[in-house]
């Protein structure tokens, strides 16, 4: 899949957030960042060709400004999984994103999302997937 020309809401700029919004910037997707933290915005690397909204993406008005009735992508990366299910449900039921996704640390969470059209991403699971089938690669 291409994303090329799609336009891509990006909620949570730490570490992640920033490796995701810059990727896709770089595949040439239009792109928005929105973060509480008008430092963690500060840290996009020069390259990032993408806009940032400094904002609660709880709250409708800052997914309004961030046009998310136009996006194709929406992710919650935030590092709090109540953000991440609120605004990713906010995405996909008000909004209509077709592609929506969240990371949550609760892998418990991850049938509920999934029900609600939500892609569910959890770390912690794919990390322990990984070293399980490493370790069993072994032998």
């Amino acid at each position: 899949m291409t994303v090329r020309g799609q336009y891509a809401i990006v909620i949570g700029c730490g570490r992640l957030g920033a490796v995701i919004a810059e990727a896709l910037s770089a595949a040439g997707c239009s792109v928005t960042v929105v973060d509480r933290d008008p430092a963690r915005l500060g840290e996009l690397s020069p390259e990032f060709s993408g806009f940032v909204i400094e904002g609660d993406a709880t709250q409708l008005s800052v997914l309004e400004q961030a046009k998310c009735e136009e996006a194709h992508i929406f992710l919650a990366v935030t590092g709090n999984d109540n953000v991440n299910l609120m605004v990713s449900q906010a995405a996909r039921r008000k909004y209509r994103v077709l592609k929506v996704a969240a990371s949550i640390k609760n892998p418990n969470l991850e049938a509920m999302l999934r029900r609600a059209g939500i892609i569910a991403v959890s770390p912690v699971s794919l990390t322990a997937k990984n070293i399980l089938d490493a370790v069993i690669a072994r032998g």
